[in-house]
């Protein structure tokens, strides 16, 4: 399966893009037998359409960036008949990690060139507010992720804030609940996670009944930087997904704020661009 011809997508927000690391990983790229016949620097350029790369007749869409700047890209890019090569270059990279493994961008460069890749279509959750590759936050509780985005950024001042409006959002906003869902809370929800597994969605509720569980949200976040490892439940898998709320719910897609209706409905899809993947690839 050939890759070339292939454009690589950066990013000058996410940390590990500075000129010395794509220059670095465009040489890498190259000595793959992959050289990168266009470099696309974000913010300063536009994301590519799937009319345009098909018009180039581009093969592969590199994006070292990420999970946010890889949503976007892949949403653009739908239509197209190429394959989204991701490149761990973001926080969490939690996409690269389902495609390839806890590994450097490096390691998924010298895959390449070892001929170790498969080209896979990949599940997403469908929203009214976008499609999520990696996963849905709702509800309130959604408010942890501008925590996670301050302590990225080192802005004390803003991890004091946020913490602080997401502890009230938390304890006083309206929560979610799944009206469908025998395993869950009757009154609901302080956030619902939601994310894309091959049998359907994965779907975890996280409730902050006490100062105790506040306390073990704020350390997953803070120090673990992973709201996931909080405290939850384990509510099942389902191919669709109906909460509702008495107040518009808050998303998160995929790290990305978005704001919803009092009733969202999550579904299960085949996200319509191919992903590469090294994590147990060969031709």
């Amino acid at each position: 399966m050939d890759l070339s011809p292939l454009w690589l997508i950066t990013n000058a927000a996410s940390g590990s893009n500075t000129d010395a690391a794509v220059e670095v990983l465009a040489a890498l790229l190259g000595a793959s037998g992959c050289k990168p016949m266009r470099l696309i620097r974000l913010p300063d350029e536009d994301l590519p359409t799937g009319m345009a790369l098909d018009a180039a007749g581009v093969k592969t869409l590199a994006v070292f960036a990420g999970d946010g700047t890889i949503n976007a890209t892949a949403t653009k890019a739908e239509g197209w008949d190429g394959a989204i090569l991701v490149l761990p270059g973001g926080t969490m990279n939690l996409l690269s990690k389902a495609l390839h493994g806890d590994v450097t961008a490096q390691d998924v460069i010298a895959r390449l060139g070892a001929g170790t890749y498969d080209r896979l279509p990949r599940p997403a959750v469908r929203t009214s507010q976008g499609t999520a590759l990696v996963e849905v936050l709702a509800g309130p509780g959604a408010m942890w992720a501008d925590v996670r985005e301050s302590v990225r950024d080192f802005d004390l001042g803003a991890v004091a804030e946020t913490f602080s409006i997401a502890l009230r959002e938390t304890r006083e906003g309206a929560g979610v609940t799944i009206a469908t869902c025998a395993a869950a809370k009757a009154d609901g929800y302080r956030a619902l996670r939601v994310a894309p597994e091959e049998d359907g969605l994965r779907v975890e509720g996280y409730d902050f009944n006490d100062l105790a569980d506040f306390a073990a949200q704020g350390f997953a976040m803070l120090i673990k930087r992973d709201f996931r490892l909080g405290p939850h439940d384990d509510l099942g898998h389902f191919k669709a997904i109906e909460c509702s709320s008495t107040s518009p719910i808050p998303l998160m897609i995929d790290g990305e704020r978005r704001q919803g209706g009092t009733t969202e409905k999550f579904t299960r899809i085949v996200f319509p661009v191919d992903f590469i993947s090294t994590k147990h690839g060969g031709d």
